[in-house]
């Protein structure tokens, strides 16, 4: 191999590697973005599914009837889960929170025996919440169903403002990824453009011209995708490790979503963004290539 030719192909190795990690580091940032945007969904499913709703017993329901009372509760599709609360639980609780007995003042114990639910995230709204009310209430032994309305409006209202920024930044990051990656291989063909020219004039198709350029985008692509990949995840398992929190919001379904669509964004955006490329120095004269 002569010395031209050793020039030659390190100047393209060293552009191709410069193309991979930039274009990993794009992908990088736009899968970063996509992770939170599901922490955020998986956060407020988390948040919405630990808020509990006491189901009030009448105080003639005999001790016998109560797990009847929360299997039927169990089988309804609304809840996740549920756990009975005597008198004397809800007593000690409450001389925990006011520091005297409620007895010792009133006389008696003003509390009921209860049953706490927690309904399944997608119920845990006021619409539904005023469905699933009268349900529970259909039961001769439920006095009444309790729960905060207030306070369920505002941590809807809070979440639901939180995703739409979280969509529109990943929106934005989208965008901005789309325009690094384009401009990244732009450049990359860039210095090409008079192969193109010389592959135009000795009568090769467009087709034919593009073919080369965009499979080898392809897999530069694909390298970057499974590049960005492998950051994604040391910087999830650095998290897991340091915030062992994150696991409840974390799970290898969305990982796995997360893994293939910054694959597929790194090839399809490639791809694209390398067919558009060469059929600007397609369709452009001789003459004009040095003034591009």
């Amino acid at each position: 191999m002569t010395g031209k030719k050793k020039i030659s192909v390190i100047r393209f190795i060293s552009a191709k590697i410069t193309s991979t990690i930039s274009i990993s580091l794009v992908l990088v940032l736009l899968g970063i973005t996509l992770l939170i945007l599901f922490m955020g969904n998986a956060l407020s499913g988390l948040v919405k599914e630990n808020m509990s709703f006491s189901v009030m017993l009448s105080p003639e329901v005999r001790s016998a009837e109560i797990p009847g009372i929360k299997r039927s509760l169990d089988a309804q599709p609304f809840v996740k889960s549920s756990r009975f609360i005597s008198r004397e639980d809800a007593k000690e609780q409450l001389i925990r929170d006011l520091g005297e007995d409620p007895e010792d003042l009133l006389g008696y114990n003003p509390v009921q025996d209860c049953i706490e639910i927690f309904l399944h995230s997608s119920y845990a709204n006021s619409d539904s919440i005023a469905v699933i009310a009268p349900v529970i209430r259909q039961n001769s032994n439920v006095t009444d169903l309790l729960y905060q309305q207030e306070a369920i409006d505002l941590i809807n209202n809070n979440l639901a403002n939180v995703m739409t920024v979280l969509l529109i930044l990943t929106a934005i990051l989208l965008l901005i990824s789309l325009t690094l990656i384009r401009n990244t291989i732009r450049l990359s063909i860039y210095s090409k453009r008079f192969l193109i020219n010389t592959m135009k004039l000795v009568g090769a198709t467009g087709r034919f011209i593009r073919k080369p350029f965009v499979i080898s985008n392809i897999f530069t692509g694909a390298t970057a995708g499974i590049m960005a990949d492998l950051i994604i995840f040391a910087v999830i398992s650095w998290f897991s490790r340091e915030y062992t929190e994150t696991r409840l919001i974390i799970n290898s379904t969305d990982l796995i979503i997360i893994f293939t669509v910054v694959i597929l964004l790194g090839i399809i955006i490639s791809g694209i963004a390398a067919a558009f490329a060469v059929n600007r120095y397609v369709r452009m004269k001789p003459d004009q290539l040095y003034y591009v």
